[in-house]
């Protein structure tokens, strides 16, 4: 009797549906299948091309044919001599190509890799993800690596592939949630995006990568392969010494820039500067102006102009406005070259809803909490990481540590850090998920916080890390093993919103309010306190610091001359925003330059002269920045004469220093006999005015000096009758 006949199995061994999964571009796991693989004692290649209508593999200047698995697939196969390198040739009606396949190469991340990105503990992903050029198994090209765990399947698109998901299926790294692929002939410059299949099938938007180096210019998003090895840093002299810069008795003079409107090229479409530009015209100015450092808002790739950088996509990525990364390096590079360090806005507490994001980046909610609760926020409309999930967590370090590391950075400002630390900041009752033991308080935000700054500064000595954070919350700027957050210096928000409440009240209403501005003297020392008048104060319509002082133009400007000397002689390091040190009359705009023209006015000149001149008695006399941080640097003379709106204080450094002794009068109203306690007899030097006629005053004072009696008041051991200009601040130095 005669066996029934079997359908023999085709010889290729690629059933129907494998076939049609790898042509429609949802097989989950094209590696098993595309590529060289052994059958038998045979080798067998499969490829898919879309654009073909016949295919064949070259070895050695010789063809071997492709079939088509199926008539109506795009899916080709046959056997190839083992081991053999080839190229890939498809022809259609009208056209003959070649091209290298991606499918004969093997994995690139290795084992530990893959370990610590599993674990969520790989401190550099950036070496491992995104888009690196290199040369792979005798090929150049660049690989790609994403972290999607619950997609279905991933691809890069670019236009090395014509934006077809289909071409590039990447490989899935177990249980990591690593997608992979190296593609031959993919170079530097290369626009990419991912296309995923979420786990219910469904087609995600493009996405941008979260690691990528590089972008296109806005509004265009797709990430940009950019190859950010081999810069020949030449700042090694700064690099050695820069943690006595950025140390806490240290001259610590920050000057912050928005680089967008700093000074734009108003003929050639309103251009911002170039960082390289920036790298001479800034830097050259930060210096000329005796600052010691720059902080740059965010300049990691934002979407919108008008977020200012606070709301980025691609925090890997310096942002295209201004030039590639390695032009960033040239900036960074110049401010060593001068002496100033660089600062970077960081933003790990939200990022925005852009379809090509972060947001349900592979389908579902990865990067942010699933909750609107805990992963929407409601002021700016933006989603909230998720930083209880390892490798959330893992990727805000490890980009921390990316500026730091790559960019040669020397700190960073955190940027609200209220708004990480408490679950229901902004938020009315029933609004928020408390935590584990019903408080208020994002116990996995506070670990991020803390692990970002041991990470960093054990990785990267000599760096700064400062937090805008504008509560009370403790131990901002203790170390973590004390219990602290860890950061190196804190914003002092109280001190800002109570000094530039008080001045902006005619100062007839000034002694009722004296407590403004001796009350941050209470908690001054209780954190290594950064005083910030910053970019927040002059935008949403609240105008210029100009406009903040009361009284005709010249009381304006004199109050806003006393208010600088007040904050430069205060204990606590300095931040000023551009603009703010010539006085510009309006608002900032971050869509123009500043307005550079009313330098012109002898009254802004005179603000500005004034700046440089603090910067340098700062930064040359100990006695003002050494305890800036310490109570036993600071004491009052005269802190309860509020009918005059008169406040005096000493400044000291250490054994050798100089003392300092600062007298301010916030009336119009000029003191001609006014008797001041002072701690040594002996002739006092007037080392700043804030009167003097080179400042726009009206050159009222001392004629450069007092000569201290011994004849104890205010409780020190010798006294001087002084003549107090209006509307001033002096400094006076001990001349020994």
């Amino acid at each position: 009797m005669k066996k029934p006949a079997v359908d023999k199995p085709p010889a290729h061994g690629i059933s129907r549906d494998v076939a049609e999964a790898l042509n429609n571009g949802r097989h989950a796991d094209p590696f098993s299948v595309l590529g060289p693989h052994k059958r038998g004692r045979a080798t067998w290649l499969t490829a898919v091309d879309h654009g073909a209508t016949a295919m064949s593999a070259q070895i050695g200047g010789k063809d071997y044919p492709l079939e088509r698995v199926f008539d109506d697939l795009h899916v080709f196969a046959g056997k190839i001599p083992a081991n053999k390198a080839y190229v890939l040739a498809g022809s259609n009606d009208t056209d003959n190509w070649t091209m290298q396949d991606p499918y004969r190469h093997g994995p690139v991340i290795g084992e530990m890799d893959e370990y610590l990105l599993g674990e969520g503990t790989h401190q550099r992903i950036w070496t491992v993800l995104g888009a690196h050029v290199m040369e792979h198994e005798g090929a150049q090209g660049t690989h790609f690596a994403v972290w999607a765990p619950n997609a279905q399947r991933v691809s890069v698109v670019g236009g090395f592939n014509n934006w077809d998901g289909r071409r590039h299926l990447m490989r899935r790294r177990g249980a990591t949630g690593i997608w992979e692929i190296f593609i031959p002939g993919v170079a530097d410059k290369e626009i990419y995006k991912y296309e995923i299949i979420g786990p219910d099938g469904t087609l995600q938007p493009l996405k941008a990568d979260p690691v990528g180096f590089g972008s296109q210019h806005p509004p265009e998003n797709a990430s940009m392969v950019r190859d950010i090895r081999g810069y020949g840093w030449q700042d090694g002299e700064w690099m050695n010494a820069r943690a006595g810069r950025n140390d806490r008795s240290a001259p610590i003079s920050v000057y912050e820039v928005h680089l967008g409107s700093w000074r734009r090229h108003v003929n050639d479409n309103n251009r911002p500067l170039s960082y390289v530009e920036a790298a001479e015209q800034l830097i050259d100015y930060v210096s000329e102006m005796g600052f010691t450092h720059i902080e740059l808002m965010p300049i990691s790739e934002y979407p919108f102009d008008g977020s200012w950088g606070y709301q980025p996509v691609g925090l890997f990525a310096p942002t295209v406005r201004h030039g590639p990364p390695h032009e960033f390096r040239n900036l960074v590079e110049a401010a060593h070259g001068r002496g100033i360090g660089v600062i970077l806005d960081w933003v790990p507490g939200h990022f925005p809803t852009d379809a090509h994001g972060l947001g349900k980046f592979d389908g579902t909610p990865l990067y942010e909490h699933a909750d609107p609760r805990e992963g929407f926020h409601q002021d700016w409309n933006t989603l909230i990481y998720n930083y209880g999930r390892t490798e959330v967590a893992n990727f805000l370090v490890s980009n921390a540590l990316y500026w730091l590391e790559e960019y040669h950075v020397d700190g960073l400002r955190v940027d609200a850090v209220a708004s990480m630390l408490y679950r229901d900041y902004s938020r009315k009752h029933g609004e928020w998920v408390p935590n584990k033991d019903g408080g208020r308080e994002n116990y996995e935000a506070i670990a991020m916080l803390q692990n970002t700054n041991t990470i960093v500064y054990g990785q990267q000595p000599g760096i700064m890390t400062v937090a805008e954070e504008s509560t009370s919350f403790p131990g901002v700027s203790q170390p973590v093993d004390a219990g602290g957050l860890g950061f190196g210096f804190k914003w002092n928000m109280g001190w800002m919103n109570d000094t530039l409440s008080y001045m902006e009240k005619d100062p007839i209403y000034r002694q009722h309010h004296h407590h403004q501005m001796t009350f941050g003297i209470h908690y001054a020392f209780s954190e290594n306190f950064i005083l910030p008048i910053s970019h927040d104060e002059v935008v949403h319509g609240k105008g210029s610091m100009l406009d903040k002082m009361p009284g005709n133009t010249w009381e304006k400007f004199a109050n806003l001359r006393a208010y600088y000397g007040f904050m430069w002689a205060h204990p606590g390091k300095k931040l000023l925003f551009m603009g703010q040190e010539f006085a510009q009359p309006g608002e900032w705009n971050h869509d123009a330059q500043l307005t550079w023209d009313v330098l012109e006015d002898p009254a802004h000149k005179g603000i500005q002269t004034l700046v440089r001149d603090l910067n340098v008695l700062y930064r040359t006399q100990p006695a003002l920045h050494v305890k800036d941080c310490e109570p036993d640097g600071f004491q009052w003379i005269e802190v309860n004469d509020a009918e005059n709106s008169i406040l005096s204080w000493i400044r000291r450094g250490n054994h050798d220093d100089a003392e300092i002794v600062v007298v301010c009068n916030f009336t119009p109203v000029e003191r001609t006999d006014y008797h001041m306690g002072l701690p040594k007899s002996g002739r006092w030097r007037e080392v700043i005015n804030s009167d003097a006629k080179v400042y726009g005053g009206g050159n009222r004072g001392n004629m450069g000096g007092i000569v201290a009696r011994d004849d104890p008041h205010q409780g020190q051991p010798a006294s001087a009758n002084l003549v107090l200009p209006p509307l001033s601040t002096m400094i006076f130095v001990k001349d020994d």
